[in-house]
């Protein structure tokens, strides 16, 4: 069974003023479409993410995203449903679909899971939360309450069989439609309720963006850890360093491309979260892992921090050698790894210094990192 993310982000947001469309806008240190995206590229079960944008938005979404696996970014049309429907196009022969909006980024994987195992029964489903208030009916004046049993509010991800969505999309002759499930129903599909999360509140207006940077503020807690590194120099080897491909008389040796600055800094955001070191997520023993680039390291650690609810503030890096010059190439590695942790390139830090011709970095023999990462996660974590 493959599963694809269908991610709606192509609206204009002026509700929610500001100088880009919201889904652009930033909460937590990252806007809110990079949040909804993350949290579906760090779930083992998708296979696949589509988003959907507005004309004329590629420039901004590609700043905000960066590079992330899985990821196809379209552009929609002129109403949601138009989106949604490009959407749905762009799949591909894809089993199940999860359609979700940018302006709910806070996207838990308990949710995610639920609406996956209730596909094994229904033809769709939907997380919803049962409704609390006191509800009426009025017109300047208080009117008679409206009995709340069995009234839910519906939040997206909304999840659906493939063929079942595209078959309720194409009888659709109503009105606009701005939920996908209404139309499964009407063309006769079952959707299942499942539990919903209130960290999924839409963010619409700018009190509600003050309300979600203070929600997501208030369950975080924030955590540093340094990472540590040293790579052997040697003739015949590319040198990458960031990520970046640096041209030199001689290479870093190690298993993978011995991008001795990305070790530091994925041992760094391991440490944050506690979760062991690079060599216990790439044992060096493993042939998969012999060349590789270890941009693959930081994103799998990126990946990590998303999955436990936690945010990247801040990454820290220091490069000890004598040779090559760092800081022709300090802005290309602070972009690179901007991208792959999904955060702004104002949350990167390259520095480099040398030890004053002392010991093997001082004597050309090998180039050492260190890195300190400051990420924030839910209490408890």
């Amino acid at each position: 069974m493959t599963i694809t993310a269908i991610i709606v982000a192509a609206g204009k947001g002026e509700r929610a003023g500001g100088p880009v469309p919201k889904q652009y806008a930033m909460v937590g240190g990252k806007s809110l479409l990079a949040h909804a995206v993350m949290a579906f590229s760090s779930h083992q079960s998708i296979d696949q993410i589509i988003v959907v944008i507005g004309e004329g938005q590629s420039d901004l979404a590609r700043e905000a995203l960066g590079e992330v696996a899985g990821l196809r970014i379209i552009t929609g049309g002129a109403e949601r449903q138009d989106s949604v429907a490009a959407g749905i196009a762009a799949a591909g022969d894809a089993d199940i679909l999860l359609i979700h909006d940018a302006a709910r980024p806070f996207l838990p994987h308990t949710v995610i899971n639920r609406l996956i195992e209730a596909m094994e029964t229904s033809d769709g489903a939907v997380p919803a939360l049962p409704v609390a208030d006191t509800l009426s009916r009025g017109n300047q004046h208080l009117g008679d309450v409206v009995d709340r049993t069995n009234l839910y509010r519906i939040q997206t991800p909304q999840a659906f069989r493939a063929e079942a969505i595209k078959t309720a999309h194409s009888q659709w002759r109503g009105p606009v439609a701005t939920d996908d499930a209404q139309m499964a129903r009407a063309a006769g599909y079952r959707v299942a309720l499942v539990a919903g999360d209130i960290m999924l509140e839409k963010v619409t207006t700018p009190q509600d963006f003050a309300e979600a940077e203070r929600r997501i503020s208030a369950r975080l807690i924030s955590r540093s850890a340094l990472g540590f590194d040293v790579h052997q120099l040697a003739s015949g080897e590319e040198l990458w360093l960031g990520g970046v491909r640096i041209d030199h008389d001689k290479g870093l040796v190690g298993h993978s491309d011995a991008d001795v600055a990305l070790h530091a800094l994925t041992d760094a955001l391991l440490g944050a979260l506690g979760d062991g070191d690079i060599g216990t997520h790439f044992p060096p023993s493993d042939p998969q892992w012999r060349g590789a680039r270890s941009q693959r390291f930081v994103e799998h650690a990126a990946q990590l921090v998303s999955a436990a609810g936690g945010i990247i503030d801040h990454v820290d890096l220091t490069l000890i050698c004598e040779a090559p010059k760092i800081g022709p190439h300090k802005d290309a590695m602070r972009a690179a790894i901007a991208n792959m942790l999904g955060i702004s390139v104002r949350h990167v830090s390259v520095k480099a210094t040398t030890t004053e011709r002392l010991g093997f970095t001082g004597r050309g023999e090998g180039i050492a990192a260190q890195a300190i990462a400051t990420i924030r996660l839910p209490e408890g974590n």
